[in-house]
């Protein structure tokens, strides 16, 4: 498969009214460091296109969903828990 098929969600990441996150944010260990980062990043950006809260949870959705299958599960549910640690960080429930 062509490079350009296999990476085109990285181009989605870099070029659209997306976040300005964090270098490896995803990649941290505490699920609340990532929520943290995602929430002061959602609030600081001048390219996103709805709420910060929105913006932030669709980051971190699109996230797990583009690695799919292929995130260990110990991943999945550190990325599970800064979701809920976003939720809480933004008043929501």
């Amino acid at each position: 498969m062509p490079a350009s098929k296999r990476k085109w969600s990285a181009e989605v990441s870099r070029r659209s009214d997306a976040l300005d996150l964090q270098s490896e944010v995803f990649k941290q260990g505490d699920p609340r460091r990532i929520a943290r980062s995602l929430k002061r990043s959602a609030e600081r950006s001048q390219r996103r296109k709805s709420s910060p809260y929105r913006s932030a949870m669709s980051m971190l959705s699109f996230y797990i969903n583009r690695a799919g299958r292929n995130l260990p599960e110990e991943r999945r549910s550190t990325l599970e828990a800064a979701k809920h640690s976003l939720r809480r960080l933004f008043h929501r429930r």
